[in-house]
């Protein structure tokens, strides 16, 4: 079994190849057992966010591990190649901490990727595909990315993406009180944004949802009203404003929706923040005059605010991120003897259960215990040292010389010479 990470992210794979490789949560069981059934792992989580989507798991074959993750989405590997990146062991271990402690994300030191790590390890959890070696990977990850908050400033003055959508809104408005927002969803990430636009205190807030009861329960937070997805084609032209993050796996804003909205506004502009992966609004809508459309990927300019001051904190991360990976690796070198420690021992009782059955038919005959014992101790003796004694008996030069040191340290031997 290896460890391996692999996968895409912000930094290796755009937009248009990240939203093919996404998860969507309700689709995570099902891949995980999947992935278990292929037997191409014996354990595996699944990270997947708008800016990575990364498998960890314990696998005897890389190559098959990132096959299914192919199949599984009908990609053909070779289209994906170019994006993909594979860590083993030490590496994997590595790249996990610094996600976790924020260094690997589009707003340096956000926290918000802590968050949805440990929710692909519940996730995980609850369908049975998180062992022994991915525990502990992730135990060490949690308390890694908690030694960094708490012993370095590499989260201080970030600048964070919900922040960053209502500064990208007011580069086009002169003032979100003035505004209609609408959002489009109600999941953690569009609790976060709206929390930033209603410190605004914007003219109107709008959630449109799925469910319209769990629209309202956003919506009510902020003092705003609720409205279902099938009502958007209806109501799109009253928002100045427009933000979307759903799990949708297909658009759900067309081209032609937004071109009848902004004919009803008489061309006033939209803003329009697609945050989700897959896009939630159809990539040609950005072509449209008067509507001004970003995606997750177009605001990263923004949150480069402060990335400098948080750079030489991000360097002392590094450095106990460093530390803990050789904790780890030394923690995996120890997990790899115990099969070799269970055979020793297995080899051992063997031994102890063939000697003792012939001392309990010595005893059954009626021979002295004394000498049952004596003979017991004997044959013991004589079995459990013949491997060492054989060993320095065989072998020439250097490999002796290194077989008789090995077995001097073992035994804490230390002969006259």
């Amino acid at each position: 079994m290896h460890l391996l990470a692999f996968g895409l992210n912000h930094h290796t794979a755009p937009l248009s190849i990240r939203e093919k490789l996404a998860f969507p949560a309700e689709t995570l069981p099902r891949a995980l057992e999947s992935l278990l059934a292929s037997q191409a792992a014996r354990e595996a989580a699944i990270v997947s966010t708008c800016n990575r989507t990364e498998i960890y798991c314990s696998s005897p074959d890389p190559h098959a591990a990132l096959d299914w993750l192919c199949q599984f989405h009908g990609l053909n590997r070779t289209e994906l190649e170019p994006y993909l990146y594979r860590l083993e062991a030490s590496q994997a271990a590595r790249h996990a901490f610094r996600v976790a402690s924020g260094l690997d994300s589009m707003v340096l030191g956000e926290t918000q990727i802590l968050g949805q790590l440990k929710d692909a390890v519940r996730s995980a959890e609850h369908a049975g595909t998180l062992g022994t070696l991915l525990n502990g990977l992730f135990q060490r990850t949690f308390a890694v990315a908690k030694e960094v908050r708490s012993n370095t400033a590499v989260g201080s003055s970030s600048v964070s993406m919900s922040a960053a959508a209502v500064k990208l809104a007011e580069q086009i408005f002169p003032s979100i009180a003035e505004l209609n927002v609408l959002f489009v969803g109600a999941g953690e990430m569009i609790e976060l944004v709206a929390t930033h636009f209603a410190a605004r205190n914007p003219s109107c807030i709008t959630v449109a949802n799925r469910t319209l009861e769990r629209g309202q329960r956003l919506a009510e937070q902020f003092g705003g009203n609720a409205v279902t997805l099938a009502e958007l084609p209806e109501t799109l032209a009253r928002y100045d404003v427009v933000v979307t993050s759903t799990a949708s796996q297909l658009p759900i804003i067309g081209k032609g929706m937004v071109e009848r909205a902004i004919k009803a506004r008489r061309h006033r502009p939209m803003f329009m923040l697609d945050l989700a992966v897959p896009r939630d609004v159809e990539l040609e809508v950005g072509k449209l005059d008067d509507v001004f459309l970003y995606s997750v990927d177009d605001i990263a300019g923004i949150v480069e605010v402060g990335k400098e001051a948080r750079q030489s904190a991000a360097e002392e991360a590094e450095t106990i991120i460093q530390t803990r990976v050789a904790e780890f690796t030394d923690w995996l070198k120890k997990r790899e003897t115990v099969p070799l420690i269970r055979a020793l021992r297995d080899e051992a009782d063997r031994a102890r259960r063939h000697a003792l059955e012939g001392a309990m038919k010595q005893l059954a005959r009626g021979d002295a215990p004394e000498k049952v014992l004596e003979a017991l101790s004997v044959q013991l003796t004589n079995k459990l040292m013949h491997p060492p004694t054989q060993a320095l008996s065989s072998g020439s030069g250097a490999e002796h010389d290194a077989q008789v040191q090995t077995i001097a340290r073992l035994y804490r031997l230390h002969p006259e010479s």
